[in-house]
């Protein structure tokens, strides 16, 4: 088994150091314990939240996927439905921001981890 690349391991919400281990424990649509992650790498051991408050910026990066989002949508419902009534337009986005939530959650959190903890893959702690 080969380790995988940075991008499969963000794909597969793979540990940052070792790119193996998991960091949630459940899968994303268990929606009861979707945001539930391992305190440390079942792998490497890595200690996920490597300062307190890493994932406060998450929120930022969650809040940026909610924004293209709104954007996107709203460009795609105005020149494929003719401009429909505001009440389409909230009703739209906010759905699929909802329904998107749990992936947004999951998706700025191990972004957080593989591109701004300080965190670097580490060949020496891959189990291949």
């Amino acid at each position: 088994m080969a380790t995988p690349s940075k991008a499969e391991a963000i794909l597969k919400n793979r540990c940052p150091r070792c790119r193996q281990g998991k960091v949630f424990t459940h899968p994303a649509y268990n929606l009861r314990k979707f945001d539930s992650m391992y305190d440390d790498c079942p792998v490497c051991g890595l200690h996920y939240e490597v300062e307190v408050g890493l994932f406060y910026g998450a929120m930022y990066i969650s809040y940026g996927f909610s924004v293209a989002i709104v954007f996107i949508v709203g460009v795609l419902l105005y020149n494929l439905a003719g401009d429909p009534p505001t009440s389409v337009y909230i009703a739209t986005v906010a759905g699929i921001v909802i329904l998107a939530a749990p992936i947004l959650f999951r998706l700025s959190r191990i972004l957080m981890l593989h591109f701004f903890s300080g965190i670097n893959y580490d060949p020496s702690y891959s189990k291949v």
